[in-house]
């Protein structure tokens, strides 16, 4: 692995190259693998390799405008930074790193209970930076409200609670390159528990382990101990946006966790446009899962998404060349959406709408 002094990569067609050449196999295999047969993990680029543009000509685009606002605040771009668990298995800085890019950018990074680094520690790294923490709920209540607290008193503006993960998928590829979640750090507390492996067979039949289990009740919960908007990740069918605009939510991220959890998941962009309908208007719907290119980001927006989630090109970027390598990744995004727009006839993401697409 480099020791970030410089990006390592020039394109985002290298990075991912650049990337595998950085880190061990079995780190390799940890980042790169998804459930089962990987089915969902190649579904979501492949249902943006099948979306092609429409472009108008002869619009005047001298001057571009990329920014946006997410939860009522400034963004660079309809662009964040996805939680992703332990980034100190790519680079040494790990989630420090990954801020200081996002702030450096403009954008919201979002960091995992997972994280390799304190939630403290990431925000002093990174103090001008907007920050949201993605929550895995802990087996006791009180420990999860804690965790809400810390991330409070740290200066961050969102909770992002994951809701597609009551097990971890089975995911092949990871088990077979061998375990290396072990020997990462847990910044946030030796005792912070992940989700469960799977679910647990007795006499009686298969039950899900304490700390699975999320309901609404788990949402209401949650709303109940803090004063910032609720997030909810892993989001995919209209009933479930619907009700969880009901209960007050303020923004849905469509995901099927990078296809690591079910392996015969939709694609995330299909999924996108049922949970726009059934989110309303009053609700932000983000998306990630297969974003990589400018034009992936303006195919999303014209669906209905408020911004995307990029989540391993971070890694492979903080792998690449650490905190350079991020701000590079980040760098190289915007300018590529805002040649997109250039070459769309579109002078503002705001203008970005569904007659753009085939």
């Amino acid at each position: 692995m480099t020791d970030g002094s410089a990006p390592g990569f020039r394109t985002l067609g290298e990075l991912e190259s650049v990337a595998a050449r950085a880190v061990p196999p079995s780190v390799w295999a940890y980042v790169q693998g998804g459930a089962g047969e990987e089915r969902a993990l190649a579904s979501n680029r492949e249902a943006f390799r099948r979306r092609t543009l429409r472009p108008r000509v002869l619009v005047d685009v001298e001057r571009l405008e990329l920014s946006t606002t997410l939860l009522g605040e400034p963004s660079a771009a309809p662009l964040f930074l996805c939680p992703t668990a332990y980034q100190g298995l790519l680079h040494p800085e790990g989630e420090c790193a990954t801020a200081r890019a996002a702030a450096g950018a403009g954008l919201v990074g979002v960091f995992s209970t997972l994280s390799t680094r304190p939630l403290e520690e990431i925000a002093t790294a990174a103090p001008s930076g907007r920050r949201w923490f993605q929550l895995y709920v802990q087996p006791e209540f009180p420990a999860t409200a804690q965790l809400v607290d810390r991330a409070e008193r740290s200066g961050y503006s969102a909770i992002v609670l994951t809701v597609d993960t009551p097990v971890f998928g089975i995911r092949d590829r990871q088990a077979e390159g061998g375990s290396v979640e072990a020997s990462a750090a847990r910044g946030n507390g030796p005792g912070l528990q992940p989700p469960p492996r799977g679910p647990v067979r007795s006499a009686q039949g298969f039950s899900v382990p304490r700390g699975g289990t999320l309901t609404w009740e788990t949402v209401r919960q949650l709303r109940s101990v803090t004063r910032l908007p609720v997030v909810l990740k892993g989001v995919a069918t209209e009933e479930d946006a619907r009700r969880a605009a009901g209960l007050g939510v303020r923004g849905l991220v469509v995901s099927n966790h990078g296809g690591r959890q079910l392996d015969a998941a939709r694609p995330t962009l299909e999924s996108l446009p049922e949970v726009v309908r059934g989110a309303g208007p009053d609700v932000e719907v983000y998306l990630d899962g297969g974003v990589r290119r400018g034009a992936d980001i303006v195919v999303a927006l014209a669906l209905g998404a408020k911004a995307v989630g990029i989540g391993r090109p971070v890694l492979w970027a903080l792998a690449a060349g650490g905190a350079p390598g991020v701000a590079n990744l980040l760098d190289l995004l915007t300018t590529e959406l805002a040649n997109v727009l250039a070459l769309t006839g579109r002078r503002s993401v705001r203008e970005i709408d569904g007659s753009m697409l085939d």
